[in-house]
C-alpha cells in the first residue's frame, strides 16, 4: 500500500516521542510505502481532483539522519493513493479547517481519509464531552463573563480553558474570592470574543490525566498517566508533566467501550480519550499522540495495532472481506 502522511514539516519531528514517525516507521516495516505532505500542498482546481505535492519517503533507521526523500510527486492525486492519514498537530485553526474540506473532497473523489475529514470537524476535542455527560463534572461553556465567574459560586474551585487550546496552553485554575478571576475570564474571552469552558476541579488530577486510546473503536489496554509536575494543576506532557504508563482501570475500560463503538461509526479510526479519575475531559481526533511512551514502557505494539487497522479499513472499504 501506498500511505500519504498529512503532517507537520518533517524536520519539526522529535523522533524519540513523535507518534506519526512511530505510524511511519510500522509501515515502512510492514512493506508499504511512505508519502508525506504538509497541509499547504493540498490543491485542488476545477475539472480536476485534489492533488498534493508529495515527497516519497525511506526511514533511514538514524536518529539524526532520520528520512531520505527518493522521489517527489508535484502533483499526486489523493484518490490514487490507498490511504490518507491526516496527522497535523493543532491547532485547529482556519487553515485546519480548510485543510478538512481539501480532503473531504478527495473523498469524494475515491479517496480513504483517516481521521474522515467531517468528522474532525464535527467534533471539538473539547466540547464534544457533552455528547457523553454521564462521564462528565459540572461543566460550563460560554463567552460571557459574568456567567462563568457565577459558575464559581457553586463550584468553587474550577479549571478554565479555552475551546482551541492545546499541551495545557491557557488552562487556568481558579478559585472562588481569587482576585485574579477577573483578569482571567477576560483573557480567556478576548473580552467576550471567544467561548471558553469551565469545569469542577477534580482532584485525581494528582494520580495523573490518563490518555487513553481507542483504534478502530478499541481499546489499547494500556494509558499514559500524564503526571503534573510538582505545584502544577496540568498533567500535560508539554506543559512539563511525566509520563507513566499503566493498565486501563476497569473504569477507564467502561468509558472507551461506551465511546469506541460509536465514535468508528463516525470515521474516527484513532481517539484519545482523556480521562481524570473517573471523569471524561477531552475527546482527542485531530492528530493524538502517546504511542512511543506507551510502547517503550510497555511493549505492547501500539503502531502496529494501528497500521494493521488501517490496512484492514483499506481492505473493506475496496470490498474485500
Amino acid at each position: 500500500m501506498r500511505i500519504l502522511f498529512v503532517a507537520d514539516p518533517l524536520a519539526s519531528f522529535k523522533i524519540y516521542k513523535d507518534t506519526t514517525f512511530a505510524m511511519m516507521r510500522e509501515a515502512q516495516r510492514r512493506g508499504h510505502t511512505v508519502l508525506a505532505c504538509e497541509p499547504r500542498d493540498l490543491q485542488w482546481v476545477s475539472g480536476g481532483r485534489v492533488t498534493a505535492r508529495v515527497q516519497h519517503l525511506h526511514l533511514t533507521g538514524d536518529a539524526e539522519r532520520w528520512f531520505d526523500i527518493t522521489t517527489t510527486d508535484d502533483a499526486l492525486a489523493l484518490a490514487d493513493v490507498d490511504a490518507v492519514l491526516m496527522r497535523k498537530d493543532p491547532p485547529f485553526d482556519s487553515e485546519y479547517f480548510y485543510a478538512t474540506h481539501l480532503l473531504e473532497q478527495a473523498e469524494r473523489e475515491g479517496a480513504r481519509v483517516f481521521n474522515k475529514p467531517s468528522a474532525i470537524r464535527d467534533h471539538n476535542e473539547k466540547f464534544s464531552i457533552a455528547q457523553f455527560p454521564q462521564f462528565v463534572v459540572p461543566t460550563l461553556v460560554s463567552r460571557n463573563a459574568d456567567q462563568l465567574r457565577a459558575f464559581l459560586d457553586t463550584w468553587p474551585d474550577a479549571i478554565a480553558k479555552p475551546l482551541d487550546g492545546m499541551g495545557g496552553s491557557s488552562i487556568f485554575r481558579m478559585k472562588a474570592g481569587d482576585p485574579n478571576v477577573g483578569v482571567i475570564l477576560e483573557t480567556l474571552t478576548q473580552h467576550g470574543q471567544k467561548t471558553a469552558m469551565i469545569q469542577q476541579y477534580i482532584p485525581d488530577i494528582v494520580d495523573g490525566d490518563k490518555r487513553v486510546l481507542l483504534i478502530a473503536g478499541q481499546p489499547v489496554p494500556y494509558a499514559l498517566a500524564r503526571l503534573p509536575k510538582a505545584g502544577e494543576h496540568r498533567g500535560n506532557l508539554a506543559a512539563g508533566g511525566t509520563g507513566r504508563a499503566q493498565p486501563l482501570s476497569e473504569h477507564d475500560l467502561h468509558i472507551a467501550h461506551t465511546l469506541g463503538p460509536e465514535l468508528i461509526k463516525r470515521g474516527l479510526m484513532l481517539v484519545g480519550l482523556d480521562v481524570i479519575g473517573r471523569n471524561l475531559t477531552e475527546v482527542n481526533v485531530t492528530s493524538p499522540t502517546c504511542f512511543r511512551e506507551i510502547m517503550d514502557q510497555t511493549g505492547f505494539p501500539v503502531a502496529d495495532t494501528f497500521v494493521q487497522a488501517i490496512e484492514q479499513a483499506v481492505i473493506i472499504a475496496r470490498g474485500g472481506a
